[in-house]
């Protein structure tokens, strides 16, 4: 199994986050990639790049996004079927052209979203879960999520260990 993480915005393909669930990813025997979206402010121009990686995969693989990464993996999901999606903050309903309110993909979805996240409002999250019947995991913390990152982290290692 692959996990692909897709990072957010202003961050990079192996920030502080992805290292700490890449090595749980790692731990479980599973292959880790991160794709580098820096200098790619476009959504929908990362979600191109995605699905280029992914158009010659074989093998199953699971779709990590961080804020603007989570609208990545989400729209990408939707277009190349994978077999979960774990999101972290996802940049749902903020622009771009997916409409989130009829996107839908087949698989295993769980968010993550901080109660004090000034950037992309927790009801964001809250609606996509609850039309899409995601899992829908709120912590006391912000955007970034960095505060809680053992407890997303424990997060993680469960969603991994369904597969």
């Amino acid at each position: 199994m692959q996990v692909i993480f897709n990072h957010g915005k202003e961050s990079g393909p192996w920030g502080t986050k992805i290292k700490v669930l890449a090595k749980s990813a790692n731990d479980l025997g599973m292959q880790v990639n991160s794709i580098d979206y820096q200098g790619m402010s476009d959504p929908d121009t990362r979600v191109e790049k995605l699905l280029e990686y992914v158009k010659p995969l074989s093998e199953p693989f699971l779709l990590v996004g961080s804020s603007m990464g989570g609208y990545v993996a989400t729209v990408a999901a939707e277009q190349k079927v994978c077999k979960g999606l774990f999101l972290m903050a996802p940049a749902f309903y903020l622009g771009g052209q997916a409409d989130f309110d009829a996107i839908t993909p087949e698989c295993k979805i769980q968010i993550v979203h901080g109660w004090r996240d000034t950037i992309v409002p927790v009801e964001n999250s809250w609606r996509y879960a609850k039309r899409t019947h995601s899992q829908l995991d709120v912590l006391d913390d912000d955007h970034r999520l960095v505060d809680s990152l053992d407890q997303t982290n424990a997060l993680f290692k469960e969603f991994l260990q369904t597969y």
